[in-house]
């Protein structure tokens, strides 16, 4: 079922058009100190929305398939948490 993938893709593009409208605020406000800031998240939400679309196509390409859905599943968990640097 690709309701819930689709439904997280269309989460991430939600947070990357609030992230957009604050980067928008900031560039008029000239506060490119902010900006600068918010760069680092305009990078990283456009790596979630990609990870997101990813995910449904490789669903679509192994879902109905139960070898290539445990593989998907397998490649998932393996997946490791890397703590965000952000540099000021």
């Amino acid at each position: 079922n690709l309701s819930p993938l689709k439904a997280g893709l269309e989460h991430e593009k939600y947070v990357t058009s609030l992230i957009n409208a604050i980067y928008a605020a900031a560039f008029d406000s000239r506060d490119f100190r902010t900006m600068q800031v918010l760069d680092w998240f305009v990078k990283e939400q456009g790596e979630e929305e990609k990870n997101a679309d990813d995910l449904i196509k490789k669903y679509k390409m192994f879902g109905s398939d139960a070898k290539g859905l445990y593989a998907l599943n397998q490649e998932l968990l393996a997946r490791t948490y890397v703590a965000p640097t952000l540099v000021l």
